[in-house]
């Protein structure tokens, strides 16, 4: 069951106006928003799957703002929720305003009857590489994969045997699948800065694809120095929140590849701007992506109407169990750009309605020989 009951592009001096924003949490902790308007046209984005009741009730209360007004004035709105804010930024209000900008676009995309790429410039590029799952039936030739071993990288020095264990399984894995095959490799934040140095100048013989997250962005100069120490590309990202986070981390040259996240760094109004910074620095964008369909529609409008894009991740997955109708299928290692209006996607209400509930447990993870916290 399609959720807009959309009848027609409508034009752009015909009245439009916001009536209702709705917010899901799902079992597994996705967070999706629903904007409807009184022109029978419906947005829908998805918000930081962390913190997923604070995100939900957040984007409800920004309808004291938003109802009544015309959705189409995207970029107005945005800087309306983030500036009107006496405190500005961080995850779960930057969150906030990453779903309600996906949704604003995906009405502004339906009322003229284009994809929001075409509202953006038009597009980039016939197709978007995505990685995921290597296989010969999609043609996908790219992954990433955490520092495998016997056990997570718990201290902050680790010894030369965790060391070696790591670097015997990603060998084995660049000796399966060759040379054809990009294998990244994500740290995920979880390794402390002398374990990862140790990481990165032992895996270097194997060429990984690039080297995501060696160290939390909290410190950008730790992350610098370790990037300054390799020939292999950084990237981060996924925990870093609009263009004021993104500027330092181009400027210090701690990163090569950008990886904002859709849901989390400022929706698709950032991510356009987060790109072109990179631009600037011969840097691409590899949009982070663990959430549902619209993080992957949202990211997929970018991919497609910027010029320093690399690869979507998880891109692979069609999303039968939420969709109305499932996206194109990845044919060659490419999915092909969406074409319908909006964000290209509709959301099936009724299959939402039975993956609502209780989102997953807070669970912080420990050191199993001391039980000091580490990272997740």
């Amino acid at each position: 069951m399609s959720t807009s009951k959309m009848e027609g592009p409508i034009g752009p001096n015909e009245a439009i106006k916001v009536t209702k924003i709705e917010s899901f949490v799902l079992k597994n902790s996705w967070v999706f928003v629903k904007i409807s308007t009184d022109a029978g046209i419906a947005g829908w984005g998805e918000m930081l799957k962390d913190d997923a009741k604070a995100c939900a009730a957040g984007a409800e209360e920004v309808s004291s703002y938003l109802v009544g007004q015309d959705p189409r004035r995207v970029a107005h709105h945005w800087q309306a929720i983030h500036r009107g804010a006496f405190y500005r930024g961080g995850p779960i209000k930057t969150a906030i305003i990453s779903g309600i900008d996906q949704a604003l676009w995906d009405i502004a995309g339906k009322c003229y009857g284009v994809p929001v790429y075409k509202l953006l410039g038009g597009p980039t590029r016939d197709k978007v590489r995505v990685y995921g799952h290597v296989s010969e039936d999609t043609g996908i030739n790219a992954m990433k994969v955490g520092p495998q071993s016997s056990r997570q990288a718990f201290k902050y020095i680790e010894n030369a045997l965790f060391v070696d264990e790591v670097v015997e399984r990603f060998a084995a894995l660049r000796e399966q699948h060759g040379y054809g095959v990009d294998i990244a490799i994500d740290f995920h934040g979880a390794v402390q800065p002398p374990t990862a140095l140790l990481l990165v100048k032992a895996l270097e013989p194997y060429k990984p694809w690039f080297y995501e997250e060696i160290v939390q962005a909290l410190n950008i100069d730790v992350m610098a120095e370790i990037a300054a120490k390799t020939h292999v590309p950084i990237a981060t990202g996924e925990r870093i929140f609009t263009k004021w986070g993104f500027r330092e981390i181009l400027e210090k040259r701690a990163a090569t590849i950008l990886q904002p996240d859709i849901c989390y760094a400022g929706g698709i109004s950032e991510l356009r701007i987060i790109a072109g910074m990179g631009e600037a620095y011969y840097s691409p964008i590899a949009p982070h992506n663990p959430q549902g369909p619209c993080s992957l529609a949202a990211s997929l409008q970018i991919a497609a109407c910027v010029p320093n894009f690399l690869a979507q991740e998880r891109g692979d997955n069609e999303y039968e169990d939420l969709l109305a109708t499932p996206l194109s299928p990845v044919k060659n290692g490419f999915r092909p750009i969406p074409t319908q209006p909006g964000l290209g996607i509709e959301i099936d209400e009724e299959k939402l309605a039975s993956q609502v509930g209780e989102p997953n447990a807070y669970m912080p993870r420990f050191d199993p020989d001391d039980g000091s916290v580490v990272d997740w």
